[in-house]
């Protein structure tokens, strides 16, 4: 069993309406998948009424705390004083939540201190996943 690092979160998500909603959410990392982070939102929050997961690189969330960083599904910058915004894109639309950056931060020095930086490609098990994958192609 691999150590797993899970912080519960409070974010704020933003609409069209003025008043943002408080929205818990989960992030959680899991040193046999040492690259990505993983953060949950609890069916009460989501529209479809189910849990959504989204995971996306560890590196792109310490990046988006201090400047814009991403490209994809996925996009992280700072706003203001203490605030990092998180937007996730999907065909159904475009969620964004804000979350302080103190809570960001916490949880990355955690993981950081699970699996340094640069050090991710010493927790792969690289020969299981090859024979998973061929196993599973067969």
């Amino acid at each position: 069993m691999s150590p797993v690092i899970e912080q519960a979160v409070q974010t704020r998500l933003v609409s069209s309406t003025p008043r943002m909603e408080t929205v818990p959410a989960t992030l959680r990392y899991d040193s046999e998948d040492p690259f990505a982070v993983r953060m949950a939102f609890p069916p009460a929050a989501t529209l479809e009424g189910i849990e959504v997961a989204w995971a996306f690189a560890r590196e792109l969330l310490d990046t988006g705390t201090d400047r814009r960083a991403g490209l994809g599904d996925v996009r992280v910058r700072p706003y203001g004083y203490g605030r990092t915004v998180l937007e996730f894109h999907a065909v159904e639309g475009t969620a964004m939540v804000h979350i302080r950056t103190s809570d960001l931060r916490r949880f990355l020095k955690r993981t950081h201190e699970l699996v340094p930086a640069g050090g991710e490609h010493l927790h792969l098990d690289v020969d299981h996943d090859l024979a998973e994958l061929l196993r599973d192609a067969l």
